[in-house]
C-alpha cells in the first residue's frame, strides 16, 4: 500500500500538532481529549473494529450544544491544513522530491513533439500564436473565507522556508513559532461568512488572485516558455505574444443573478483599472530604480531631449500618468468628480513607453538589462493591460429578444415575438447593414429592457482589451447572436466584440452544429466575425439534464460536429469549456481532459472557466500557478500538433448503445420517480445550503420548483456532502451492467486502450466512486428519512452504486478502486477519520435543525456547527460544486 511521501506526512503531522496546541490552550485540555477520542473512534470505525461505529456515534451523540462548535471546527481546520500541506507538496523544491511531481516540463513536451515529426518552424509558429484564456467565475463553491486563505498562504510560505537544509536551530524555531501563531490565528478566526458577498466583492476576490499570485506567476511562466522554445526551435517567444489571457465573469455574469446590474459592471470595470494602475505603478517605480543607464537610442533621445538619465525620465512621465489614472478610477468608483486629463486609457498608452525603453536598450547592446524586469512588465502590460482583466458579459437570449421586441413594437413595425426566424434575421441584418439609429430618442422601455440597454452602454464605453466575450445562454438561433450585436451597436460599440452562443442542455448540444451552420450562412455575420468564432459548451446543466455519461458523449459529438461545420465555412473555432471543479460538472485533471478532446477541436486556442475553490487550488500560489499554466499549455500544444485518435466506428455504436441506456435510467429516477425529489430534499443538506453565504447568486433560478430549477452547483454539492455522489454515476451503473450482460466488456476495454476520451471518462468515474461511501449515505438516510417508500428508493440507489463499483472493477480488471492512483487513494484514507465525524455530526445537526425550524427557533450553536460541517466536508472532498 502506497503511503504519503515522508515529507508530506511530516508536514501534515506538524500542522496537526500545532493545531492541537491551540485547542489545548482554548477551549482546553478536556476539549482536546474529547476530539482525540472521536478521532480514535473514527479510525477504529474505518478499520471496522467490533463496536467502533457505535462508539463513534455514541461519542458524537453525547456532545452538548457548547461542545458541537469546537469539535466541528477542529476537524474542519485539520482538513484545511491537510489540503494546505498537499498543495504545497505539489510545488516544493527539495532533493529527492521530483518523483512526486506530475507536470511534464515544456522542454520535454517540445522534444517529444519534434521526435514525432513536428518541425521547428511549425512548433515555433504554433506556440507563438497560442491562445489559452482562463475565465475566473464566482460560482459559489469557495467555502473558505479570504481572511483564512491569506493565512493559509502565509503558512505555505513557512513550509517553504522550513525546506531549506541549511537552517540554524534558532532559525527553524522562529519559523515554527510563526507557523504556530498563524494556526492559532486561524483557530480563533470564524471560518464561516455571515454575510453573502456582493458581485463587486467577488470581483475584488478575482483581482486579489491576480495581485497575490498571477502577477508574479505569468512572467515567470513566459520566461520558462521563452527558454524552452529557444532551446527547441532556435527562436524565442515574440515580445507581443500573449499565449495566456485572464478573463472573468465576476461582475459580468447576470444570467439568473439579479444582483449583477449595469452599475455593478461599470464599477467592476473601474475597479480593474484602479488596481491595474496601482500594480503597474509598483513595477514602474522598481524599474526607475534599476534603469539608471545613460546610453540611449536616437528614438528615445528625441522624446526626452538631453536628460542625463533618459530611461528614468520616460518612466517618471509614465509614473505620473499612472498616478492620475489611479486617482481618476478611485474617484469614479467612489462616486466623486474625476479628472480624466492625462490618464492612461488605451493599452498603447502603457505599452508604448515601456517598449521604447526596451528597443533603446537592445539597440545600445544592453540586451541583458532589457531582458530583465522590464521584459516582465511589458509582458504583464500585454497580458493584463490597463483593464487588468477581460470581463465577459453573460445574459440569457430571451432578455435580448425582449429588448428588440419592445423597440420594434414602439416603432410600429410589428410583433417581433411572433416573427419567424427568417423574418427576425432579415430585420436584424437590414438594421445592422444600415446607418440610422434604431433606438428612439424619447422612448421609455420597461425596467428589464432598460437594464439590458444600460449594460450594452457600459460595455460600449470600454476598450477592446477590457472585454472578453458576450456569452448568450439558451442561444439556439442566429437571431440570438445578431440581436446582441445590434443592441451593442445601438449603444455606441465601435469594434466587433466576440459574441458567443452557449449550448447547455442535451437538446441544445444536439442542435448546436445546425444552429452554427445557419449563423455562418448569414453573409453579414461572416464579415463581422472575421473568420473567428467562439462557442461555449456547458458541462454542468447537460450533466444535470441527462446524466454524466450521456452528457459527456453529447459534448464530444457536438465538439466534433462544430469543428467540422467551422472548417467547412472557413472559420477558426475556439471552444469555450464551461467546466466546474467536480466530475459531475465536467471537472477532473486538466491535461487529461484537454488531451481527450475530439481531434482537431483544440486548434491552438482553448478557453475554460475556473471556478470557486479550483481557482485557489490551481492558481492560489505563484509557483502553483506556474505549474498549472505549464500543464494547460503543454496539453493544448500537444492536442493541437499531435491530436488524439478519434473513435472507431464500432466504438461510436457502442457509445450510442451505452448512452441510450444511461439516459433512460438516469431520467427514470430523477424526472419520473415521484419519490426522488422528496428523497433528495430529506437525505441531503440541499435545503440548508442557502444558509452558507457562499456567493452573490441565488441557489435557484426560480424560488420554487424541483430539481430542474436548482443550479448545478448546489445539486452536486448536496450529494457530495452525504457521499452518495449520485449525479456523477447514475445512469452509468445501468449502462455498465447491460454491457456486462451482453458480453460487451471486451469492446469497452478496447475503447479504454485506444480512445483517450473513453479512458478519461472511466478514470473520472472511478475517482468519484472512490469518494462515495455507502455507510455514510446510509447513516444520513437512517437519521433523516422516515417514509418507508423513500427509504426503499435510498436502498435501491445504494445497491445500484454498489453494482456500479463492481462493474467498473470488472471493466478495469482490478480488485479495488484506485489501484493505479495509490497516492490519491492514500490521501482519501488519511482524510476519512476527519471527515467521518463531520458527516455523522452533519446528519444529527440537520435533524436538530429541521426539528427546531418546525418549532420556529434554531439554536445558534446548532446552525453555526452545521455550516462548519458543510465547509469541513467540502475541504475533505477537495471540492464542493
Amino acid at each position: 500500500m502506497t503511503e504519503l511521501h515522508p515529507d508530506l506526512r511530516e508536514n501534515v503531522r506538524m500542522l496537526g500538532e500545532l493545531l492541537g496546541q491551540s485547542i489545548r490552550r482554548y477551549p482546553g485540555q478536556d476539549c482536546y481529549d474529547l476530539i482525540e477520542q472521536i478521532r480514535a473512534a473514527a479510525k477504529a470505525d474505518r478499520r471496522q473494529e467490533s463496536g467502533s461505529g457505535q462508539r463513534l456515534v455514541s461519542l458524537l451523540g453525547k456532545l452538548s450544544d457548547d461542545e458541537l462548535l469546537p469539535v466541528t471546527r477542529a476537524f474542519n481546520q485539520f482538513l484545511n491544513l491537510a489540503n494546505l500541506a498537499e498543495q504545497y507538496h505539489g510545488i516544493r523544491r527539495k532533493r529527492g522530491h521530483h518523483s512526486d511531481l506530475m507536470v511534464e516540463s515544456l522542454g520535454e513536451v517540445f522534444a517529444r513533439l519534434k521526435t514525432a515529426g513536428v518541425d521547428a518552424e511549425t512548433l515555433h509558429q504554433r506556440v507563438s500564436d497560442l491562445r489559452i484564456e482562463f475565465v475566473l467565475t464566482a460560482h459559489p463553491t469557495e467555502v473558505a473565507r479570504r481572511t483564512l486563505i491569506k493565512k493559509y498562504d502565509e503558512m505555505s510560505d513557512c513550509l517553504a522556508q522550513l525546506d531549506h537544509d541549511d537552517l540554524m536551530p534558532a532559525e527553524r524555531e522562529a519559523i515554527v513559532a510563526r507557523l504556530a501563531r498563524l494556526i492559532a490565528e486561524a483557530w480563533h478566526t470564524d471560518e464561516i461568512r455571515h454575510e453573502r458577498p456582493t458581485a463587486v466583492d467577488e470581483a475584488k476576490w478575482g483581482f486579489a488572485v491576480i495581485e497575490n499570485s498571477l502577477w508574479q506567476a505569468l512572467p515567470d511562466f513566459l520566461r520558462s516558455l521563452d527558454v524552452s522554445l529557444t532551446e527547441a526551435t532556435g527562436q524565442g517567444l515574440p515580445l507581443h505574444a500573449t499565449p495566456i489571457r485572464i478573463a472573468s465573469w465576476m461582475g459580468g455574469d447576470r444570467d439568473g443573478n439579479p444582483n449583477v446590474t449595469h452599475e455593478v459592471t461599470r464599477k467592476v470595470f473601474l475597479l480593474g483599472r484602479w488596481m491595474a494602475a496601482d500594480l503597474f505603478l509598483r513595477d514602474v517605480r522598481a524599474l526607475r530604480a534599476e534603469l539608471s543607464m545613460w546610453q540611449a537610442s536616437d528614438e528615445l533621445k528625441a522624446q526626452v531631449g538631453d536628460a542625463r538619465e533618459p530611461y528614468r525620465q520616460v518612466l517618471a512621465d509614465l509614473r505620473d500618468r499612472l498616478l492620475k489614472t489611479r486617482d481618476w478610477a478611485e474617484a469614479l468608483v467612489n462616486g466623486e468628480p474625476a479628472d480624466a486629463s492625462g490618464i492612461l486609457f488605451e493599452n498603447e498608452d502603457l505599452t508604448g513607453p515601456l517598449e521604447l525603453c526596451y528597443r533603446s536598450l537592445v539597440e545600445c547592446g544592453l540586451d541583458t538589462i532589457a531582458q530583465g524586469p522590464l521584459l516582465d512588465t511589458i509582458r504583464r502590460a500585454h497580458t493584463f493591460g490597463l483593464p487588468l482583466i477581460r470581463l465577459d458579459i453573460r445574459q440569457e437570449a430571451s432578455r435580448h429578444a425582449e429588448a428588440v421586441a419592445e423597440m420594434v413594437d414602439y416603432l410600429g413595425l410589428g410583433d417581433y415575438r411572433q416573427w419567424s426566424e427568417v423574418e427576425r434575421q432579415a430585420f436584424l441584418v437590414r438594421e445592422l447593414s444600415g446607418r440610422r439609429p434604431l433606438v428612439p430618442r424619447h422612448w421609455q422601455p420597461s425596467e428589464p429592457v432598460r437594464e439590458v440597454l444600460a449594460t450594452c452602454e457600459v460595455v460600449a464605453r470600454q476598450t477592446p482589451e477590457a472585454l472578453g466575450s458576450y456569452v448568450i445562454s439558451m442561444a439556439s438561433k442566429p437571431s440570438d447572436v445578431l440581436s446582441v450585436i445590434l443592441l451593442l451597436r445601438e449603444a455606441g460599440m465601435k469594434f466587433p466584440m466576440r459574441v458567443v452562443p452557449l449550448f447547455e442542455t442535451l437538446e441544445d448540444l444536439r442542435g448546436a452544429p445546425e444552429a452554427m451552420a445557419a449563423l455562418y450562412q448569414v453573409d453579414w455575420y461572416r464579415d463581422y466575425c472575421q473568420g473567428r468564432q467562439e462557442v461555449m459548451i456547458g458541462y454542468s446543466d447537460s450533466s444535470k439534464d441527462a446524466g454524466q455519461l450521456m452528457a459527456a458523449w453529447a459534448q464530444y459529438q457536438a465538439q466534433e460536429q462544430l469543428t467540422e461545420v467551422a472548417r467547412r465555412h472557413g472559420v477558426h473555432l475556439t471552444l469555450f469549456h464551461g467546466r466546474g471543479g467536480t466530475v459531475g460538472r465536467g471537472g477532473g485533471p486538466a491535461n487529461r481532459a484537454i488531451l481527450s478532446q475530439p481531434p482537431g477541436s483544440v486548434n491552438g486556442s482553448f478557453r475554460i472557466t475556473e471556478q470557486g475553490e479550483m481557482i485557489r487550488f490551481k492558481f492560489g500560489l505563484p509557483r502553483l500557478a506556474v505549474q498549472s499554466l505549464t500543464l494547460y499549455s503543454t496539453a493544448v500544444i500537444e492536442a493541437t500538433l499531435a491530436p488524439p485518435p478519434g473513435p472507431e466506428p464500432e466504438w461510436r455504436k457502442t457509445m450510442d448503445w451505452l448512452t441510450e441506456r444511461s439516459l433512460s435510467a438516469y431520467r427514470e429516477v430523477v424526472r419520473e420517480n415521484p419519490d426522488f425529489v422528496p428523497y433528495f430534499r430529506q437525505v441531503t443538506p440541499e435545503q440548508a445550503l442557502g444558509k452558507l453565504a457562499l456567493g452573490s447568486r441565488p441557489a435557484r433560478r426560480k424560488p420554487s420548483g424541483g430539481v430542474e430549477s436548482l443550479r448545478a452547483i448546489p445539486w452536486i454539492f448536496a450529494w457530495t456532502q452525504m457521499r452518495l455522489m449520485l449525479p456523477s454515476w447514475l445512469g452509468s451503473d445501468v449502462a455498465l451492467e447491460e454491457a456486462a450482460r451482453h458480453g460487451r466488456m471486451p469492446v469497452l476495454r478496447e475503447m479504454m486502450q485506444g480512445w483517450p476520451f473513453f479512458r478519461t471518462y472511466v478514470d473520472m468515474l472511478e475517482m468519484v466512486l472512490a469518494k462515495a461511501d455507502l455507510r455514510i449515505a446510509s447513516y444520513y438516510e437512517q437519521i433523516l428519512v422516515r417514509d418507508p417508500s423513500l427509504r426503499a428508493l435510498g436502498e435501491s440507489l445504494r445497491s445500484r452504486l454498489q453494482g456500479c463499483i463492481k462493474r467498473l472493477l470488472e471493466l478495469k480488471e482490478q480488485e479495488r478502486l484506485l489501484e493505479q492512483e495509490p497516492v490519491f487513494a492514500h490521501s482519501m484514507r488519511v482524510r476519512n477519520p476527519y471527515t467521518d465525524p463531520l458527516h455523522y455530526l452533519q446528519a444529527e445537526l440537520l435533524r436538530r435543525d429541521r426539528e427546531s425550524e418546525g418549532k420556529g427557533e434554531v439554536p445558534e450553536m446548532v446552525e453555526r456547527a452545521l455550516k462548519v460541517t458543510m465547509a469541513g466536508i467540502a475541504a475533505g472532498m477537495r471540492n464542493t460544486g
